[in-house]
C-alpha cells in the first residue's frame, strides 16, 4: 500500500486555519438586506474542513487563534458541539478579532460580507505550532489563508516543517482569497512554495492558474506536481475534477443539485475526500464522494450545519447513484 493513502488511513487530522463566526439569512433567497432573522453558527474554512471531517467519523483538531471575546468563545463552543478538538486554540487579547460572515442562502446576486480586519487568526505563532503533538495525528492540513499574513505564515510554515520531521504527510488547500493578502505576486509566490513543501495539493482551475502565472497554465503546473511524486487535484466547477496521481490522469463528473448558496462545497470536498480515504475507499471513489458531500452542503443553509453525516451521504450516493460523465 502506498505510503501516504496507510497514513491518511490512520483517520486523525490536525488543521491549521480559521475559524470564524458565520450570519447567514434564515429564510432562503431573501438578500441580507432584507432579511429578518438570521443564524448563526460556526464558519471558516479550516473548521468547516474540520466539522466534515468529524462529522463522517475522522478524528480533527484544529489549530488557530481566536479574540478572547463573546464570538471567539462561541466559535470554540461550535467547534466542540461538532466533535472537533480545540486542544490547540489559543484566546488572544487586545483588538484582534475572530472573523465574520454574513450571506445569503441564495445563488442568484450572491453577497458575501465578511470582516477580516486584523484577523485574530493570523497571530498563530510558531511557539503556538511547536506545542502541537504531532504523534497524535496521521495527517496535517493547511489552507491557502493562513500564508497570507505573519506571523501566522512562518508559524504555518514551521507547522509543515514539523509535521515532516514526524512523518506526516501534509494537504494544502490553495484557498486563494485576494482580499487578505498584501499583493498578488507575494501570493504566487508563498503559494506556490507551499504547495511544494506539501504532498496532496487541491484547488481549482483558477487558483491553480493563478499560481501557475496566468490563465490556462494551471493544468500544467498540476500535472508537474504530480510528476514531482504528489497527488494534485485540479477542480473544474460542475465540470468536475482531473486528479494527476502516480502517472494516472484521472477524470470524474459531479452530482448535480438544486443549490442554494455557493458556499461551503470546496470544504466540504475536501472532507469527503479524506475521510473517504480514510475509509479505505480508492482515490476516484473517494474523489466522487467528496463531490457528493459538496452536493449536499450546497443544497443546505449554512456551511458546518451543511456538512453530510456518513448517513447523510450513504443515502445521497443511493439516491443519486450516477455522476455527470466528465
Amino acid at each position: 500500500m502506498d505510503r501516504l493513502f496507510e497514513k491518511i488511513r490512520g483517520n486523525r487530522f490536525v488543521v491549521f486555519g480559521r475559524a470564524g463566526m458565520d450570519l447567514f439569512a434564515q429564510d432562503v433567497g431573501v438578500k441580507s438586506e432584507d432579511a429578518e432573522v438570521f443564524q448563526a453558527d460556526l464558519g471558516g474554512s479550516s473548521a468547516n474542513t474540520c466539522v466534515g471531517l468529524s462529522k463522517l467519523g475522522s478524528g480533527a483538531a484544529l489549530v488557530t487563534s481566536v479574540s478572547n471575546d463573546a464570538v471567539g468563545r462561541f466559535c470554540i463552543n461550535r467547534l466542540k458541539h461538532y466533535g472537533v478538538s480545540n486542544d490547540y486554540i489559543r484566546s488572544i487579547d487586545g483588538e484582534f478579532r475572530t472573523s465574520l460572515a454574513v450571506y445569503e442562502s441564495r445563488t442568484e446576486d450572491f453577497q458575501n460580507v465578511l470582516y477580516r480586519n486584523g484577523a485574530a487568526d493570523f497571530q498563530v505563532t510558531e511557539s503556538d505550532v511547536d506545542q502541537v503533538d504531532y504523534t497524535r495525528f496521521d495527517v496535517v492540513l493547511g489552507a491557502g489563508t493562513v500564508f497570507a499574513s505573519e506571523p501566522s505564515r512562518s508559524a504555518t510554515f514551521k507547522a509543515f516543517a514539523n509535521a515532516k520531521a514526524a512523518g506526516l504527510p501534509i494537504v494544502f488547500d490553495i484557498d486563494y482569497r485576494p482580499y487578505s493578502w498584501p499583493s498578488p505576486e507575494v501570493a504566487s509566490d508563498v503559494l506556490t512554495r507551499a504547495a511544494e513543501a506539501s504532498d496532496v495539493i487541491v484547488g481549482n482551475d483558477e487558483e491553480f492558474d493563478f499560481m501557475a502565472g496566468g490563465a490556462g497554465k494551471g493544468l500544467a503546473m498540476a500535472e508537474d506536481l504530480a510528476t514531482a511524486g504528489k497527488l494534485a487535484i485540479y477542480k473544474m466547477g460542475p465540470d468536475g475534477a482531473i486528479t494527476f496521481w502516480s502517472g494516472q490522469r484521472i477524470r470524474t463528473g459531479v452530482y448535480p443539485t438544486q443549490a442554494i448558496k455557493p458556499v461551503g462545497a470546496g470544504d466540504s470536498f475536501l472532507s469527503g475526500l479524506l475521510a473517504s480515504l480514510a475509509a479505505g475507499h480508492d482515490l476516484e471513489s473517494a474523489i466522487l464522494r467528496g463531490s457528493a458531500c459538496a452536493a449536499i452542503t450546497v443544497r443546505r443553509p449554512g456551511c458546518a450545519p451543511a456538512m453530510p453525516t456518513t448517513e447523510d451521504l450513504d443515502a445521497f450516493l443511493r439516491d443519486h447513484p450516477v455522476p455527470t460523465q466528465p
